[in-house]
């Protein structure tokens, strides 16, 4: 079960990726476009909150 759930988020993550190569390449159609912004959306995110756990792992005063 647990595999199964893990390969879903993986073709996700991969479909999401293709969305926002296809979208950058400007002849995406609107739904490509939307998922593509929700997965740079989500990268931003993820990235975000693993600079705020660093930041607080080596402390507010560096």
């Amino acid at each position: 079960m647990l595999v199964l759930i893990l390969s879903v988020v993986v073709a996700l993550l991969i479909g999401g990726c293709v969305c926002v190569f296809w979208s950058a390449r400007g002849d995406a159609p609107r739904w490509a476009r939307g998922v593509a912004k929700v997965t740079l959306l989500g990268s931003e995110l993820a990235r975000s909150t693993s600079r705020s756990s660093r930041s607080h792992q080596r402390g507010d005063g560096d």
